[in-house]
């Protein structure tokens, strides 16, 4: 073989371990593997050792308070959930966030007094214990995603989000600016 031959040869061989590498890099950090997956409302949804199932969402104009009515800024979002722990030890149920159209994230009220079942702040779960809770928002009525999360380290969390769409009440007052699912 003569030096041009083997010349090209090597450029060759180059050019395509470069292009193995570059195509290898690609479907790493970023791909679609690392993707959140989303789900749809009454599905199980398993994030670490926590299994959420995602009931209802419900819009309300006020919650009950001991003097007054409280009156959200926006709207107040009341989503129904059980979450179980499947793990072997006791874990805390973090706080969760909405995400809404331009995935700005919007964090749970840190007090839900008035709503039934509200989860509360301190939301230990046992191994194999199943918690039935609201967890709370003050948001414009809209389409969501809840992201669920397991509450881990910031590096190795597991998350998924659930789709909560827009279903107002036929006696809900419907705010200008916004539309329903149906486009009215």
């Amino acid at each position: 073989m003569s030096l041009l031959t083997a010349g090209r040869t090597r450029r060759v061989a180059s050019g395509i371990g470069l292009g193995l590498a570059m195509l290898l890099a690609g479907c790493g950090a970023g791909g679609s593997a690392n993707q959140t997956a989303v789900y749809q409302m009454g599905e199980r949804v398993q994030v670490g050792p926590l299994i959420y199932t995602i009931l209802e969402a419900d819009w309300l104009n006020e919650l009950p308070g001991e003097a007054s009515p409280r009156i959200p800024q926006n709207k107040f979002l009341t989503i129904r959930a059980t979450v179980t722990n499947s793990g072997n030890r006791e874990v805390n149920l973090p706080l969760l966030n909405l995400v809404d159209a331009g995935n700005r994230q919007i964090l749970e009220v840190e007090d839900g007094k008035g709503v039934e079942e509200w989860f509360g702040l301190y939301r230990a779960i046992k191994p194999a214990d199943t918690l039935p809770g609201r967890f709370v928002f003050d948001v414009k009525p809209g389409n969501y995603k809840l992201l669920l999360t397991d509450g881990g380290d910031l590096e190795k969390e597991a998350t998924a989000l659930v789709s909560i769409p827009l279903r107002l009440k036929e006696n809900d007052k419907f705010e200008p600016g916004t539309e329903t699912k149906e486009g009215h």
